[in-house]
């Protein structure tokens, strides 16, 4: 089985490589056991980037460099060449997510924005919690360890 190619939202990410005690450091060691393939375009990478450097993570550039070399080698890079029409959102800063998973017919964008929830009907591309993603694909997941799930 091909392993799914997804767009992981900056909140999903950040729950991920931040926060150990909590309910997605599975995510992390999917990526990094190449079960699942994270997708990044520009914009999404520079958003990580950006709000990796909030005063309120009290990160160092050295621990905000170890956090991108634990995520970027393993994504695939999305170049948005001719942005793909994507669902009226109210946000629009939700637009950076839709476009790469759109564009390269990503196989899920996960998610815990309501905004982006909410466009799951409307979506070429399944948008799902993380949650409904590691139950969809419970058989590829199960054998990850982590800490916390």
């Amino acid at each position: 089985m091909t392993q799914p190619r997804l767009v992981l939202d900056t909140n999903v990410l950040l729950s991920a490589l931040l926060f150990h005690a909590g309910t997605l450091p599975w995510l992390r060691a999917a990526w990094q056991s190449e079960v699942i393939r994270p997708l990044a375009s520009r914009d999404t990478t520079a958003e990580l980037i950006r709000v990796l450097s909030y005063p309120k993570f009290h990160l160092t550039n050295d621990e905000r460099e170890d956090l991108l070399a634990d995520y970027l080698p393993w994504c695939e890079t999305v170049t948005i060449s001719n942005p793909p029409v994507i669902p009226d959102c109210r946000d629009p800063f939700d637009k950076p997510f839709l476009e790469p998973a759109l564009t390269a017919k990503a196989d899920a964008l996960v998610t815990g924005d309501k905004d982006l929830l909410e466009l799951a009907n409307s979506s070429t591309v399944p948008i799902l919690t993380p949650a409904a993603f590691k139950k969809s694909t419970s058989a590829n997941t199960e054998n990850i360890k982590s800490n916390g799930d």
